[in-house]
């Protein structure tokens, strides 16, 4: 079994939904029971991947559909996703219009993975954020900084101190040659917007830092508000990063190699492609990215 990682970009708000909520959100994003974290299930990027085959390379990777006639005939996928986790939040900012939020959390459970996939070298270590006033960024040309006498960073309404460190520009550069592996300007943006908080900072981002969109649904005759039809829905806004593990686990009649299968897997994740809900409205266009082997 071969392992890599995978991670999602959003090119437009992902709304990667559970349906019916109680609260004030109608249509609220998935997150995780104990951490509130958004996440898009796997079952989504898997499923997404799948429709994307033709019917040989669909049943050879992913499997067959299930069979009513000869249930027998089924076998198991050779591809399995991970959720997608919440790895880069974009945050509004008073400087550099938007920062790239992470917590020592998000990055620690980063680590994880790639020790579960048993990568051979290891980004570093993670810098432990000393109070929720404070921000560590990579360096004091930062553009996120508003102020560089008093290197104040200022995220949606709150008012952070930053600090330079080295352990944040290498994470910014190791993260950047993942996502934007062709894309030096890309790279550029990521290493002057990256931003480490407190995780108790990076957890109320999540709950008040998403897109909340009013939606309505017309009278087709008069074109005015169907009594019951205004609604509002979440969504993880543009440039979101998510990311997961991908494995590979060659079955008999897949007749491929784990070689063969990530190959395949990179060929088919290298394009934008609609994930989650709302598709009509162009929500949820991402990028799909295969980590590079490390």
């Amino acid at each position: 079994m071969t392992s890599r990682l995978t991670f999602v970009h959003a090119l437009s708000p992902l709304h990667a939904g559970i349906g019916q909520g109680i609260g004030v959100i109608d249509l609220p994003i998935a997150r995780e029971k104990a951490t509130g974290l958004p996440f898009l299930p796997g079952s989504s990027l898997k499923g997404t991947l799948r429709s994307l085959c033709n019917a040989e390379d669909r049943n050879s990777i992913f499997g067959p559909e299930t069979s009513e006639i000869d249930p027998d005939s089924n076998y198991a996928s050779s591809v399995q996703f991970s959720d997608q986790r919440l790895l880069l939040l974009p945050v509004r900012s008073l400087a550099g219009t938007f920062a790239w939020v992470t917590s020592p959390y998000v990055l620690y459970r980063l680590l994880r993975d790639m020790q579960d996939i048993h990568a051979k070298k290891l980004p570093y270590a993670i810098p432990s954020v000393k109070d929720k006033t404070t921000c560590y960024i990579v360096n004091d040309a930062s553009d996120i900084v508003a102020d560089t006498s008093t290197k104040q960073v200022y995220l949606e309404d709150l008012d952070l101190v930053a600090e330079a460190s080295p352990e944040i520009a290498q994470y910014a550069t190791w993260l950047g040659q993942q996502l934007f592996p062709l894309d030096e300007i890309g790279r550029q943006m990521l290493m002057g917007r990256f931003c480490l908080v407190h995780d108790d900072i990076f957890s109320f981002l999540s709950e008040t830092a998403t897109e909340i969109s009013a939606r309505i649904k017309l009278l087709e005759d008069s074109k005015t508000v169907k009594k019951g039809g205004l609604w509002y829905e979440e969504s993880l806004p543009v440039e979101t990063v998510l990311s997961g593990v991908v494995l590979a686990t060659p079955t008999r009649a897949s007749g491929k190699t784990e070689t063969q299968i990530l190959d395949f897997m990179k060929v088919i994740t290298d394009k934008a492609v609609q994930l989650g809900g709302k598709t009509t409205v162009g929500r949820g266009i991402c990028r799909i990215l295969l980590g590079k082997e490390v």
